[in-house]
């Protein structure tokens, strides 16, 4: 048996050494039998400065450990080159995976023959649009002597994303939802887009890491302002009041995520969503998207060249509804479907009037008649006062038809029309109270648009009270209070 630094050789590193020294090994009867003219073979010496034993017979076993090295060194250097094979691979994967990042995100999330409906690739038309999207500089505008900012939504999102990393904040996706998703996967919504909302998903263990992502979103907010400006003196109490429009923070069992609305006096606003869990991710099947920006973002940082329809990433599109392809049908013939209302804050009451206003259809109207209770006895447990409802009315109206005020009477006639059938939950003169809220509302949007008719043109009809009938009863008893002037009881005369 040979031994190399104290262990036996193998078959193979033994036939190495014969191969290296040309040395010809006796055979077994040859060694049992000793040549008198050998020498008595010397005892292995350590080498002075080496650790490696001089061995009889000329045997020089250098070579093997030389082979043994060099194939070692050949072996790392293939390792790192499959590494650096495998991480150029991920990063292309990354940017153009196509429908295996599908699979792979639907292996991630649980059974991929059920998730992975849910998401789609988006077509170059859309990419090109989403890419238009965030590059769209938009306007944030200061209260007082403020200036206004013009940024970019990947700019923001950039920004952003490298200072929470940078305050050990790890992100793991940014998303574009709601409407301006919708609006990348089919351009004739029929709804348009008007805020912009970003979702980061993050960590958000305690109210430490509330606060310090608030402190990131204002002091990026530093970064924006117009060169000349001193930054010195302004605090990030100062920005919040100068820029942000909406501070939002919600922490319970199933729901942690704070939420910063950037104010834009158009209605169309920036709004960054920071989310740990959200149990309820949408309103109706139509709002339902998310596009997921890591991608896109990555190709704009690794690649110097341009975007093409042969040469761009592959982004991902999910419905959080369920059922990516379903969703967007509905999207596309503008069909309102949903499910479980009641888990909806406000029911969805709004959003459902602002749909059928916008000329969309319930997919079932036997199963949207029922859940329109839901939606009201929801909107009612949120907004149980009556000057609640105002503040959130008028709100809505606001931030939702800016450009489109014509629509906003129809809307309120027809959430008029949905209280009055489908409320089950309220006593009869709140009911009444809240219908009469409507009504004033809707007279009001009418004078704004100078739109009520002249009064010689107007005939009131109302409905007297019982007591009216007694013969007793003059007419003249008729208080002008009682009259009834819901704008649905107007009534042109030709």
């Amino acid at each position: 048996m040979i031994l190399f630094q104290g262990r036996p050789l193998s078959a193979a590193e033994g036939a190495g050494s014969v191969r290296q020294t040309g040395f010809q090994p006796r055979t077994p009867e040859e060694e049992a039998e000793p040549d008198p003219s050998d020498p008595p073979a010397p005892e292995p010496e350590l080498s002075s400065n080496s650790s490696t034993r001089t061995y009889p017979r000329g045997i020089n076993l250098w070579p093997v450990f030389e082979d043994t090295k060099k194939e070692e060194e050949e072996e790392e250097e293939e390792e790192d080159t499959e590494s650096a094979a495998l991480s150029s691979r991920s990063l292309y994967f990354s940017l153009f995976g196509g429908e295996g990042l599908i699979v792979n995100l639907a292996m991630s999330c649980g059974d991929a023959s059920d998730v992975s409906r849910r998401f789609c690739v988006l077509s170059w038309d859309q990419v090109r649009r989403l890419d238009s999207i965030l590059g769209e500089a938009v306007p944030i505008h200061g209260r007082g002597n403020f200036p206004t900012l013009s940024v970019q939504p990947r700019q923001i999102v950039q920004v952003v994303r490298a200072r929470l990393e940078e305050r050990g904040v790890c992100v793991r996706d940014v998303r574009l939802n709601g409407s301006a998703a919708s609006y990348v996967l089919h351009q004739d919504t029929g709804l348009g887009y008007k805020d912009l909302d970003l979702i980061f998903g993050v960590s958000l263990k305690d109210d430490q890491a509330f606060r310090l992502v608030k402190d990131v979103v204002l002091d990026c907010l530093l970064d924006f302002l117009p060169a000349g400006v001193s930054k010195e003196r302004i605090s990030a109490l100062t920005l919040k009041e100068a820029y942000v429009q909406k501070l939002v923070k919600v922490c319970n069992d199933t729901d942690r995520w704070s939420l910063i609305s950037l104010s834009n006096n158009t209605g169309k606003n920036v709004e960054l969503k920071f989310v740990d869990s959200l149990r309820r991710q949408f309103e109706f099947s139509v709002d339902s998207f998310q596009i997921c920006l890591d991608s896109l973002l990555l190709f704009d940082r690794c690649s110097e060249t341009p975007m093409s329809e042969s040469f761009h990433p592959t982004v991902i599109g999910e419905s959080v509804y369920g059922d990516f392809k379903e969703a967007m049908d509905h999207l596309c013939h503008r069909t309102i479907a949903t499910r479980s209302p009641e888990e909806i804050r406000g029911g969805g009451l709004l959003k459902y009037c602002h749909l059928l206003a916008r000329g969309f259809k319930p997919a079932s109207e036997s199963d949207m008649k029922h859940m329109q209770r839901y939606m009201c006895s929801r909107f009612f447990i949120d907004f149980s006062d009556i000057g609640e409802q105002q503040r959130k009315l008028e709100a809505y109206l606001q931030n939702h038809f800016s450009g489109i005020e014509h629509k906003r009477y129809e809307c309120l006639t027809t959430l008029h029309q949905v209280v009055d059938e489908s409320t089950v939950c309220l006593m009869g003169h709140e009911r009444r109270q809240t219908l009469s809220l409507i009504s004033m509302l809707a007279l009001r949007v009418l004078a704004e648009q100078n739109a009520i008719p002249t009064v010689t043109n107007v005939t009131c009809y109302y409905q007297p009270a019982p007591y009216v009938q007694d013969i007793n009863f003059t007419e003249l008893a008729v208080r002008r209070s009682e009259v009834d002037v819901s704008p649905s009881l107007y009534k042109e005369v030709d």
